[in-house]
Protein backbone atom coordinates (compact mmCIF):
# COMPACT_ATOMS: atom_id res chain seq x y z
CA UNK A 1 0.00 0.00 0.00
CA UNK A 2 1.46 3.28 -0.97
CA UNK A 3 1.54 6.00 1.80
CA UNK A 4 0.31 8.77 1.63
CA UNK A 5 2.17 12.31 2.59
CA UNK A 6 0.53 15.48 3.86
CA UNK A 7 1.92 19.46 3.78
CA UNK A 8 4.13 21.00 1.03
CA UNK A 9 7.68 19.51 0.79
CA UNK A 10 10.69 20.84 2.17
CA UNK A 11 13.00 22.28 0.02
CA UNK A 12 16.47 20.88 0.99
CA UNK A 13 18.53 23.51 2.69
CA UNK A 14 21.59 23.47 0.15
CA UNK A 15 19.22 25.00 -1.78
CA UNK A 16 17.84 27.34 0.04
CA UNK A 17 21.39 28.66 0.99
CA UNK A 18 22.56 28.75 -3.10
CA UNK A 19 19.60 30.58 -3.78
CA UNK A 20 20.64 33.29 -1.28
CA UNK A 21 23.93 33.71 -2.41
CA UNK A 22 22.79 33.94 -6.11
CA UNK A 23 20.30 36.94 -5.08
CA UNK A 24 22.83 38.38 -3.08
CA UNK A 25 25.17 38.29 -5.99
CA UNK A 26 22.69 39.39 -8.27
CA UNK A 27 21.65 42.35 -5.92
CA UNK A 28 25.40 43.36 -5.40
CA UNK A 29 25.97 42.89 -9.30
CA UNK A 30 22.80 45.42 -9.98
CA UNK A 31 24.51 48.08 -7.40
CA UNK A 32 28.12 48.38 -8.91
CA UNK A 33 26.40 48.99 -12.76
CA UNK A 34 23.96 51.67 -10.87
CA UNK A 35 27.12 53.26 -8.87
CA UNK A 36 29.16 52.92 -12.45
CA UNK A 37 26.93 54.85 -14.46
CA UNK A 38 26.40 57.50 -11.76
CA UNK A 39 30.39 57.99 -11.87
CA UNK A 40 30.07 57.79 -15.40
CA UNK A 41 27.31 60.43 -15.76
CA UNK A 42 28.02 62.78 -12.46
CA UNK A 43 29.32 66.02 -13.61
CA UNK A 44 32.77 67.38 -13.67
CA UNK A 45 33.73 70.69 -11.60
CA UNK A 46 34.99 73.56 -13.12
CA UNK A 47 38.07 73.35 -15.18
CA UNK A 48 41.57 74.18 -13.59
CA UNK A 49 43.73 76.94 -14.81
CA UNK A 50 45.67 74.17 -16.53
CA UNK A 51 49.34 75.67 -18.11
CA UNK A 52 51.74 73.90 -20.54
CA UNK A 53 53.29 70.88 -18.81
CA UNK A 54 57.04 72.63 -19.82
CA UNK A 55 58.72 75.21 -18.86
CA UNK A 56 58.11 79.24 -18.07
CA UNK A 57 58.61 81.28 -20.87
CA UNK A 58 59.67 78.91 -23.54
CA UNK A 59 57.77 78.58 -27.01
CA UNK A 60 56.69 75.01 -28.03
CA UNK A 61 54.90 73.27 -31.39
CA UNK A 62 51.40 71.85 -30.19
CA UNK A 63 50.26 69.15 -32.96
CA UNK A 64 48.74 66.24 -34.37
CA UNK A 65 48.32 64.40 -37.34
CA UNK A 66 45.33 61.55 -38.77
CA UNK A 67 45.09 58.75 -36.45
CA UNK A 68 46.80 59.93 -33.31
CA UNK A 69 43.52 60.53 -31.28
CA UNK A 70 40.79 63.45 -31.14
CA UNK A 71 42.20 65.91 -28.41
CA UNK A 72 45.88 64.35 -28.27
CA UNK A 73 48.42 66.78 -28.10
CA UNK A 74 52.04 66.30 -28.73
CA UNK A 75 54.39 69.11 -27.50
CA UNK A 76 58.23 69.44 -29.41
CA UNK A 77 60.37 72.91 -28.59
CA UNK A 78 60.65 75.33 -30.92
CA UNK A 79 64.84 75.20 -30.07
CA UNK A 80 67.27 73.19 -29.20
CA UNK A 81 66.84 69.40 -28.46
CA UNK A 82 63.65 67.84 -26.87
CA UNK A 83 65.57 64.92 -25.44
CA UNK A 84 65.66 65.26 -21.39
CA UNK A 85 63.62 68.83 -21.59
CA UNK A 86 61.61 68.85 -18.00
CA UNK A 87 58.41 67.84 -18.06
CA UNK A 88 56.38 70.01 -15.37
CA UNK A 89 52.46 69.25 -14.08
CA UNK A 90 50.33 71.23 -15.03
CA UNK A 91 48.05 71.93 -12.11
CA UNK A 92 48.37 70.64 -8.36
CA UNK A 93 46.55 67.11 -8.08
CA UNK A 94 47.31 63.62 -6.45
CA UNK A 95 49.72 61.57 -8.90
CA UNK A 96 47.09 58.37 -9.71
CA UNK A 97 49.61 56.57 -11.93
CA UNK A 98 53.18 56.61 -12.38
CA UNK A 99 55.22 54.05 -14.15
CA UNK A 100 55.29 52.21 -17.34
CA UNK A 101 52.44 52.12 -19.79
CA UNK A 102 52.79 49.47 -22.63
CA UNK A 103 56.37 48.20 -24.06
CA UNK A 104 59.37 50.94 -23.25
CA UNK A 105 61.56 49.86 -26.72
CA UNK A 106 64.81 50.87 -26.89
CA UNK A 107 65.02 54.69 -27.97
CA UNK A 108 67.36 57.00 -26.13
CA UNK A 109 69.57 59.79 -27.15
CA UNK A 110 72.25 57.64 -27.67
CA UNK A 111 69.88 55.50 -30.00
CA UNK A 112 67.47 57.88 -31.07
CA UNK A 113 66.57 55.12 -34.04
CA UNK A 114 66.18 52.14 -31.76
CA UNK A 115 63.57 49.75 -31.35
CA UNK A 116 60.45 51.24 -30.90
CA UNK A 117 57.83 50.63 -28.05
CA UNK A 118 54.68 50.13 -27.59
CA UNK A 119 51.28 52.27 -25.24
CA UNK A 120 52.80 55.47 -23.47
CA UNK A 121 56.41 54.80 -22.65
CA UNK A 122 57.15 55.76 -18.97
CA UNK A 123 53.79 57.98 -18.13
CA UNK A 124 52.16 60.00 -15.43
CA UNK A 125 48.75 60.55 -14.86
CA UNK A 126 47.05 63.25 -12.04
CA UNK A 127 43.84 63.55 -10.33
CA UNK A 128 43.35 67.00 -10.14
CA UNK A 129 39.66 66.68 -8.61
CA UNK A 130 36.33 67.75 -10.04
CA UNK A 131 36.66 64.34 -11.91
CA UNK A 132 39.53 66.09 -14.23
CA UNK A 133 43.17 64.59 -14.81
CA UNK A 134 45.91 65.02 -17.13
CA UNK A 135 48.44 62.68 -18.61
CA UNK A 136 52.09 62.52 -19.84
CA UNK A 137 53.96 60.00 -22.15
CA UNK A 138 56.76 58.92 -23.75
CA UNK A 139 59.24 60.05 -21.08
CA UNK A 140 62.76 59.30 -21.09
CA UNK A 141 63.01 57.82 -17.39
CA UNK A 142 61.10 56.54 -14.84
CA UNK A 143 58.97 59.12 -13.68
CA UNK A 144 59.95 61.64 -10.69
CA UNK A 145 56.61 60.84 -9.04
CA UNK A 146 54.97 58.01 -7.27
CA UNK A 147 51.40 56.89 -7.01
CA UNK A 148 49.95 59.13 -4.11
CA UNK A 149 51.68 61.88 -4.32
CA UNK A 150 50.74 64.97 -4.27
CA UNK A 151 51.89 67.52 -6.70
CA UNK A 152 51.58 71.07 -7.08
CA UNK A 153 51.52 73.09 -10.28
CA UNK A 154 55.31 73.44 -11.83
CA UNK A 155 56.05 70.37 -9.97
CA UNK A 156 59.10 68.29 -11.95
CA UNK A 157 57.11 64.92 -13.06
CA UNK A 158 59.86 63.68 -15.65
CA UNK A 159 61.95 64.31 -18.51
CA UNK A 160 60.62 64.06 -22.58
CA UNK A 161 61.71 61.00 -23.99
CA UNK A 162 61.02 58.28 -26.80
CA UNK A 163 59.60 55.59 -24.89
CA UNK A 164 56.49 53.85 -25.95
CA UNK A 165 54.86 53.95 -29.65
CA UNK A 166 56.89 57.11 -30.55
CA UNK A 167 59.30 57.50 -33.79
CA UNK A 168 61.20 61.24 -31.86
CA UNK A 169 61.01 62.61 -28.90
CA UNK A 170 58.45 65.05 -27.97
CA UNK A 171 55.99 65.09 -24.88
CA UNK A 172 52.13 63.46 -25.34
CA UNK A 173 49.69 65.39 -23.76
CA UNK A 174 46.10 65.16 -22.42
CA UNK A 175 44.07 66.59 -20.63
CA UNK A 176 40.34 64.23 -19.62
CA UNK A 177 37.05 65.41 -18.05
CA UNK A 178 35.88 62.19 -16.80
CA UNK A 179 36.58 59.36 -18.64
CA UNK A 180 36.39 61.72 -21.66
CA UNK A 181 39.28 63.48 -23.57
CA UNK A 182 38.75 67.05 -24.23
CA UNK A 183 40.60 69.79 -25.96
CA UNK A 184 43.44 71.04 -23.96
CA UNK A 185 42.88 74.60 -22.57
CA UNK A 186 46.32 76.48 -21.36
CA UNK A 187 46.61 79.77 -19.53
CA UNK A 188 42.59 79.68 -19.83
CA UNK A 189 42.66 79.50 -23.57
CA UNK A 190 41.88 76.51 -26.49
CA UNK A 191 44.90 74.67 -27.35
CA UNK A 192 43.34 74.74 -30.56
CA UNK A 193 44.41 71.07 -31.24
CA UNK A 194 40.60 69.28 -31.43
CA UNK A 195 40.13 66.65 -34.54
CA UNK A 196 42.90 63.95 -36.06
CA UNK A 197 41.55 64.13 -39.14
CA UNK A 198 44.43 66.44 -40.68
CA UNK A 199 48.28 67.12 -39.46
CA UNK A 200 47.53 70.30 -37.33
CA UNK A 201 50.18 72.51 -36.14
CA UNK A 202 50.26 75.19 -33.59
CA UNK A 203 52.71 77.31 -31.30
CA UNK A 204 52.33 78.46 -27.73
CA UNK A 205 54.63 79.93 -25.13
CA UNK A 206 54.15 78.58 -21.30
CA UNK A 207 53.02 80.13 -18.40
CA UNK A 208 53.61 77.83 -15.99
CA UNK A 209 55.77 79.86 -13.67
CA UNK A 210 56.13 79.68 -10.43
Amino acid sequence: MTGTTYGTPRTPRRLRRRTRVLLIVGLVAVMGVAVGAVVLFWPAGPRPLFQMPVACGEKWRLSTYPGHGEFDVDLIPTEGSAWGRPVYASYAGEVIEAGINGGLGSRTPDNPDGKRGSGGGYWVKIDHGGRWTTQYLHMLEPPMVTVGQHVEQGDQLGKVGSTGNSSSPHLHYEQRRGVQKVESYFDGKPSGITTDDAEHILYRTSNNCP
